[in-house]
């Protein structure tokens, strides 16, 4: 996974853009490819405008890649699926786009909401959610503008605290925009009030050129039509002036860097102010503007077009007053064209942060944060790198149809359908997706078939079975599909959306059968939780296992979970920690441990230990002090069925957390059971899961 950080602003016109520049500007010295993204922006679909921030940074640091690439979805389509409820399928779009980016990345730098939109605390949430699920550290950006100490204090204590609640991980916190005489005891007294909760915390003082709007930004927020001065379009304003009094008192007010805003007719003042061009005791003015629904005077066009070097004129059809009051709402950017302001930005950042802390801060960051939609497409993700072939025997099954759209769609598998070529070709018909050149077969009308039913004969000859019974059986989707398996012409299986376990799990037994080490077929849940994800074993096969079972259950566990990512630290769970316990259920454990050292003794692995012993550091330290394992386990093999089954359901409603599996273990080919009551993400999950298997098999992981 590339590194990454979430810059979120708490309100508006916080400066997130010079924030952004300035960490752009850290990253870009030490990082070789660094890409740019925003989840949500605020520009309507269809709109011929782009974002600002997106074209600020991808022009001024030449990032190579497309604009559509660096956002997720717009502030409409945001608004449109949390209104309806469909959270995760925002998060999802996001989490989609952000993924393909990150692919071609070693670093992501994020820029939340511009804080624009109608409620602050929808856009506050979402930025807290969608930095947890794509893992990355909060840099929060702060406005004092206009505040008080008092009130900056206050404002930045309730948004750590805010985004404490929400179990993000802060890395900085920028004070924007202070008073410069305020800035260093705001940083002070915010230190110590933030004291164990932030560490790094700075203030960039206000500065006046950063926060005046320019001739051209004026311009293009009026969409008016530029009569002259195209090329002193970069002028900035220190003032409005709107202009109504006769030429003598007008000039009397007007100052350095003043945009005047008067009527079309008001020659006057339009001639006063070329002619005050060329005074040397007048001041320059940046620009005017001039109003209403009327044509200016012929003479006027004379007069400008004689003047060389003429200030940037602007004409609107709306009225003076009107057109004022739009000025006002404009407000400043950093465009990629104004290198002035850019170097003025850096400038500032550089002047007032620690750089060297920040930086040294956001490349050694690392977190072990893992929401379940970050595990979720993790496994799209790792599924995708070596794509395998994965057979459906459950063709015509509309959830296995859907699902089977979305991984084709996302180039993720292979997959080949089993069942009436005409009855899986006309669900998919009924339910209007697209599955073309997809691979149906009908197993007694494959080439294969004679094949496969020749090899089932060979296997289970010593079973007394007939030729006719091998052909009767193989052509079942279930043992078509694991032979197809078998013989290398699919990489794994997925089935039990409509059959049951011992329908998918049996033919398997008898075709693939166990590994050389495995004496039998275990299963894991893959759990996960709000922040990590754990594995518990197992929880769907083996009633009883006995020790040597246990011992293979827990070395299974182990391997599948570093598999998916997971750093196995075992715990064998009993109603007794250590030593102190007695009694054949705690001994059957404990003899377990022994044979699991014994035969891998690279495993950490940790037992008979409670389950509040495995997972809370403080009752680990009283415990089992010295344990690798006590306080920080990441698999759990349970002593049966029962317990297990239990606890894991117990687990996945009380504290929400998302289930996938089985994922079963142990054969020399991977062969997955679905529920018949699972959803098309849990037949997408586990699709994904057994593509990994596959990789992992081939040693492709």
């Amino acid at each position: 996974m590339s590194k990454n950080l979430y810059i979120s602003a708490i309100e508006a016109r916080s400066g997130k853009s010079l924030v952004a520049l300035g960490i752009m500007e850290l990253i870009k010295r030490n990082v070789r490819k660094v890409s740019f993204f925003k989840p949500i922006i605020n520009i309507d679909v269809g709109s011929k405008e782009v974002d600002n921030e997106i074209t600020l940074i991808s022009k001024y640091y030449h990032l190579d890649f497309n604009y559509e690439e660096m956002y997720g979805v717009t502030f409409q389509e945001a608004r449109a699926l949390i209104s309806s409820g469909q959270n995760e399928a925002l998060l999802e779009k996001v989490l989609a786009k952000y993924d393909a980016l990150e692919s071609k990345s070693d670093f992501v730098l994020c820029l939340g909401t511009d804080y624009e939109g109608v409620s602050s605390s929808f856009e506050f949430d979402i930025n807290a959610e969608i930095a947890n699920n794509l893992g990355s550290p909060v840099l929060i950006v702060a406005n004092a503008s206009h505040k008080s100490e008092q009130n900056i204090i206050k404002t930045c204590k309730f948004a750590v605290k805010s985004f404490e609640e929400r179990d993000c991980e802060l890395l900085a916190l920028i004070i924007n925009r202070s008073d410069p005489e305020l800035a260093q005891s705001i940083v002070e007294q915010s230190r110590t009030e933030l004291k164990g909760k932030v560490d790094l915390i700075y203030t960039l003082p206000e500065d006046e050129l950063l926060g005046s709007l320019t001739m051209g930004e004026v311009a293009t927020h009026l969409n008016a039509n530029i009569l002259y001065g195209h090329k002193q379009l970069h002028r900035h304003i220190s003032k409005i002036l709107v202009s109504a009094m006769h030429l003598d008192h007008y000039l009397e007010r007007v100052s350095e860097g003043s945009l005047i805003i008067t009527p079309s007719d008001r020659l006057d003042i339009i001639f006063g102010n070329l002619a005050a061009l060329k005074s040397q005791s007048m001041p320059n003015i940046a620009g005017m503007i001039l109003t209403g629904n009327m044509e200016s005077d012929k003479n006027f066009y004379k007069l400008a077009e004689g003047v060389s070097d003429v200030f940037s004129i602007l004409k609107v059809r709306t009225d003076t007053f009107e057109t004022a009051t739009s000025v006002s709402h404009a407000h400043s950017r950093i465009t990629p064209e104004n290198t002035r302001k850019i170097s003025v930005a850096l400038g500032r950042f550089e002047a007032s942060v620690d750089t060297e802390k920040l930086r040294e801060r956001m490349l050694l960051y690392s977190s072990s944060k893992m929401t379940p939609k970050m595990f979720e497409f993790g496994l799209i993700s790792w599924a995708r790198k070596h794509k395998q072939h994965i057979v459906l025997p459950e063709g015509s099954e509309k959830r296995i149809l859907q699902a089977a759209e979305v991984l084709i769609n996302r180039n993720v598998v292979d997959i080949t359908l089993l069942g009436d070529e005409d009855e899986v070709a006309k669900q998919i018909s009924n339910l209007g997706i697209k599955l073309d050149n997809i691979n149906i077969i009908d197993p007694v009308m494959s080439s294969h078939f004679d094949e496969y039913v020749k090899t089932y004969y060979e296997l289970r000859k010593h079973k007394g079975i007939t030729m006719d019974h091998a052909r009767d059986t193989v052509s079942g989707v279930s043992y078509f599909g694991t032979m197809m398996v078998h013989m290398g012409h699919a990489d794994g299986m997925v089935s039990g959306a409509t059959h049951s376990t011992l329908h998918t799990i049996l033919p398997s037994f008898e075709i693939i059968k166990t590994k050389p080490d495995c004496s039998l077929v275990s299963s894991v849940f893959l759990m996960c939780l709000k922040d990590r994800v754990i594995a518990y074993g197992d929880c769907a096969v083996n009633p009883n296992p006995n020790a040597q079972e246990l011992a293979e259950i827990a070395i299974s566990s182990a391997e599948t979970a570093q598999i998916f990512g997971v750093d196995p630290k075992v715990a064998m769970l009993s109603y007794s920690t250590g030593a102190s316990g007695k009694g054949v259920d705690v001994e059957k454990v404990r003899e377990a441990v022994k044979l699991a050292k014994q035969k891998a003794p690279h495993i950490l692995l940790e037992g008979p230990i409670q389950y509040d012993a495995a997972v809370d550091p403080d009752v680990a330290k009283s415990k089992m002090p010295d344990s690798e394992v006590a306080g920080k386990a990441t698999v759990f093999i349970f002593p049966d069925l029962n317990t297990g089954n239990n606890t894991y359901k117990a687990v996945q409603r009380s504290a929400k957390a998302v289930a996938i599996g089985p994922i079963m273990q142990g054969m020399n080919k991977p062969v997955n059971d679905l529920s018949r009551g699972c959803l098309v993400p849990d037949i997408i999950n586990t699709i994904a899961i057994t593509a990994i298997q596959a990789q992992a098999e081939k040693g492709l992981l």
